[in-house]
């Protein structure tokens, strides 16, 4: 029986992870001829380095939902060519998103993946990417001086698969960036620590 939430279904989330790709890409290539090598807002890594963080993780959850494992990360790594010019490796983004939307939207729906945080199925490991694909646009816009927020269809598909405790009366893009301890919310400071809950209910 088909779930009566649509969000729920992988083709659905497939479709969320694609648009949230084009517009993370079209705001990641304004900034393509400004300088990558300054820290992304709010975190140890470099904008490059954020990138590629990006297409590892992108990558990395096509590849737990193909093998499955019970109690690991697996064993692949897919990087980013460091001497590649910045437009190549939105591409090598663009790829990495790919093929976590083909997994994605191929997986069985009683699929399940390990994950530090929560066992998850084909929608979590999607809500995942998405998270990491937009707050990750969010740090490196912001460092280097582009305007963009996050989409909010996604942040509020996102909110309800991955953080059901999230506090409700707020913008879904706020909120997913209180969630992920970015920013204060009205009577709500900013987060110290954080994780999202990828298990399946």
């Amino acid at each position: 029986m088909e779930s009566p939430d649509p969000a729920a279904r992988a083709p659905r989330w497939a479709d969320l992870l694609a648009t949230a790709t084009d517009d993370s890409l079209a705001a990641l290539g304004e900034a393509a001829g400004r300088d990558w090598s300054r820290p992304a807002h709010g975190l140890d890594w470099t904008c490059r380095q954020t990138l590629d963080h990006l297409a590892l993780g992108l990558t990395g959850y096509a590849g737990l939902l193909i093998a499955r494992p019970t109690d690991r990360y697996i064993t692949l790594f897919a990087s980013l060519d460091p001497e590649a010019p910045l437009a190549d490796c939105l591409d090598g983004l663009r790829i990495a998103s790919a093929l976590a939307g083909s997994t994605i939207r191929g997986t069985a729906p009683d699929v399940r993946a390990w994950h530090p945080w929560g066992h998850s199925d084909a929608g979590g490991f999607a809500a995942m990417a998405i998270t990491e694909l937009t707050l990750h646009t969010h740090d490196i816009t912001r460092a280097l001086g582009v305007p963009w927020a996050l989409p909010d269809p996604a942040s509020a598909a996102v909110l309800g698969r991955l953080f059901p405790g999230a506090p409700s009366g707020h913008l879904p893009s706020d909120t997913l960036l209180w969630c992920t301890g970015r920013a204060a919310l009205p009577g709500l400071p900013r987060r110290v620590e954080w994780q999202w809950d990828g298990t399946v209910r």
